[in-house]
């Protein structure tokens, strides 16, 4: 194209399949965004209730380079209600597997729509393993994203390449080996678990490469050239993606509409000192007990220290009785707990915004890797309690390699956030890991010293001349150049 003259080059077509679960939804979301604001067209492929909130929190994006197009939930095929079209919506296992299968149902609407709109790349979650055969067909470069550390990833290579290490893990604690850090896991993933992720990762090695949210210097260069080497695979780092949101609203409206108004959030923690705040939050899927949330209230009581604390609407409702109440919380704990001393948050929570503020000086986390690079990206040390899937792994990168946090102890690595634990993590144990990072002291402040060096990294990371700055503009022109080079193959 020439403009008086002058040769402009033409912009990336992209679209983006994000999977229907926040974890994944947000940060592809967000990662779209980032191709957008360096003026690549790019179009996010979702479902109407799903497109809704996405609608409100990109409402910043440019909409010159950004839309939304959607293809309709298959509710009837599957059996669910209508609108319920994201992970964090289903109350139950058999919900969740039915909202999976729904995601699959997908294909057909989307081949439609990229056949008679063919893009110049499709970036997909990794989930949709039938995009491979999409990509082919149209003959376009396909990257993948899964929304894990390539830390995380690395490991789970590991365990899919060597079987043997299954029949290692049986008798307890032990070192992975040949891994390039030194890291001790208590017990080994599901066996369904592993199962389930070996024919997803591979496909995810048969794209053209991998897009993760994080940037080289947490997940570290031995990390990267351990990956690429024994996979063959490119790694692009392009975030944390969470840091392209600057302001106060673009913080509080990602994800979903918050349960809190941002006023008396901001307010309450405005009132506080810095580092005094514990935030304590196990993301939108993630459910524990009555009898596990009762410990936690206990230990956080007898720690003393402030906090905020997010419970699942469906547990903590404003209007349920005394002896509902009592089932998950100490008698008369709200009475002397909420208001000067803490919060407590019935549903989604602004955590981008909660995280990013001073007064908080610890996050109790499920080591879900959405919340755990926004904690990193924010600053903030980690009590991590991880419960299923990878977040086992990304504890250890957060305690064992880079030392910003603390492990509550938690050692049972469920199949699903649905399944019922068999063994409680005690209010000892919590409160003892409450006070090891929020009392202060030696260890405490190593942990947060280290934790602000990671911030003023992943910081720079996505600044001009930062590592993901840097691999954002070397993947468009990449992306550019196997464009020009027709046919793809």
């Amino acid at each position: 194209m020439e403009l008086e003259g002058v040769e402009v080059e033409r912009p990336l077509k992209l679209h983006f399949i994000p999977f229907l679960a926040p974890g994944h939804m947000i940060p592809l979301c967000d990662i779209a965004t980032l191709f957008a604001c360096r003026a690549q067209q790019v179009t996010i492929i979702t479902t109407p209730s799903n497109a809704k909130f996405l609608n409100k929190s990109l409402s910043s994006a440019n909409p010159l380079f950004l839309r939304i197009h959607t293809v309709d939930f298959p509710s009837q095929q599957v059996g669910l209600p209508n609108g319920i079209e994201s992970m964090s919506n289903t109350p139950d296992l058999d919900s969740s597997h039915k909202l999976y299968r729904g995601a699959m149902l997908l294909h057909e609407q989307i081949q439609d729509f990229m056949e008679a709109d063919p893009p110049d790349c499709i970036i997909a979650d990794f989930m949709y393993t039938w995009v491979n055969d999409l990509a082919t067909k149209l003959h376009v470069p396909k990257l993948a994203f899964n929304g894990f550390s390539l830390f995380t990833v690395s490991l789970m290579e590991t365990f899919r390449t060597n079987p043997s290490l299954h029949s290692l893990t049986d008798s307890g604690s032990f070192v992975v080996p040949n891994f390039p850090y030194h890291i001790t896991l208590c017990s080994r993933p599901p066996k369904s678990y592993t199962g389930f992720m070996e024919p997803l990762l591979e496909k995810e090695v048969k794209s053209n490469g991998l897009i993760v949210n994080n940037f080289a210097e947490l997940d570290g260069e031995e990390c990267i050239e351990h990956y690429e080497k024994k996979t063959g695979h490119k790694a692009w780092h392009l975030g944390p993606a969470s840091l392209i949101r600057k302001t106060v609203q673009e913080k509080a409206e990602r994800g979903q509409e918050s349960a809190v108004s941002v006023h008396e959030c901001l307010s309450w923690l405005n009132s506080k000192r810095d580092n005094t705040v514990l935030y304590i939050c196990f993301g939108s899927i993630c459910h524990y007990s009555e009898k596990q949330l009762y410990e936690i209230a206990c230990a956080i009581e007898a720690s003393g220290h402030k906090f905020i604390w997010v419970v699942p609407e469906k547990i903590g409702k404003e209007d349920e009785s005394d002896e509902e109440k009592e089932k998950w919380l100490p008698k008369g704990f709200e009475e002397k707990n909420i208001g000067k001393q803490g919060l407590i948050i019935r549903g989604w929570a602004p955590q981008v915004l909660i995280l990013s503020h001073p007064a908080v000086g610890g996050f109790m986390t499920h080591c879900g890797w959405n919340s755990t690079v926004e904690a990193v990206g924010a600053g903030v040390p980690m009590i991590t309690w991880p419960v299923h899937g990878e977040q086992f792994y990304n504890e250890k990168l957060i305690t064992e390699v880079r030392g910003i946090g603390v492990e509550v102890g938690a050692t049972e690595w469920c199949l699903s956030s649905f399944a019922e634990r068999e063994t409680l993590v005690t209010r000892d144990s919590i409160e003892k890991a409450v006070r090891r990072l929020m009392d202060g002291g030696d260890e405490a402040e190593k942990i947060r010293r280290r934790a602000h060096e990671f911030r003023e990294k992943a910081r720079g990371a996505v600044q001009e001349d930062g590592s993901s700055h840097k691999n954002l503009s070397a993947l468009i022109d990449e992306l550019k150049r196997l464009r020009d080079r027709k046919p793809f193959e």
